[in-house]
């Protein structure tokens, strides 16, 4: 399964924002599958169980990055890293992105939800210590799922990822002007 796309979005009168490089994306070693995985919180919070038959068509990690590409790029260059940037243009700064969770997870038998936290943090490269921190910021989204089955909690994960990519556009174009 994958996150359904994105809605198209038309910016042109908006100027475009600086370049940005997006770090690879660190996941916790939970999430490093293509499962799909749930929590019962009602019975045991913290172990992940995955759907038998369901599964994502990439990692969590990527499907997130994908997002962020999409949505990040509509008004800024973007670059991986390692790639230079254009000629003239200062070196951008770096999102870094940690992915701590990415479940479907049961408050009770009938009542579920998408739940992404994650960690964003945002630096410049200097020539004296290499790296140093501009800013960082925890986002946690929970979006409902309509049906308590993977398909219910695929549809939340793409409504909860589509959130946070939202955050973290806004928070990087307040961060960048």
């Amino acid at each position: 399964m994958t996150l359904a796309p994105a809605a198209p979005q038309c910016h042109l009168s908006k100027p475009p924002l600086p370049p940005l490089v997006i770090a690879g994306i660190d996941a916790h070693p939970s999430l490093d599958s293509t499962a799909i995985v749930y929590r019962l919180a009602y019975a045991n919070d913290q172990q992940l169980k995955a759907y038998a038959l369901a599964r994502w068509s990439m990692s969590p990690a990527q499907l997130v990055r994908q997002r962020l590409r999409e949505k990040l790029g509509e008004r800024r260059a973007l670059f991986n890293m390692g790639e230079g940037g254009a000629p003239g243009v200062a070196t951008p700064l770096i999102l870094r992105i940690q992915l701590e969770e990415f479940s479907h997870l049961f408050e009770t038998p009938e009542q579920s939800a998408g739940l992404l936290r994650l960690r964003a943090t945002v630096v410049t490269r200097t020539t004296l210590t290499g790296e140093k921190l501009v800013a960082q910021r925890n986002v946690l989204v929970r979006r409902p799922a309509p049906s308590a089955d993977a398909p219910g909690g695929v549809r939340a994960m793409t409504a909860a990822t589509d959130a946070a990519v939202q955050e973290i556009d806004q928070w990087l174009q307040e961060l960048l002007l």
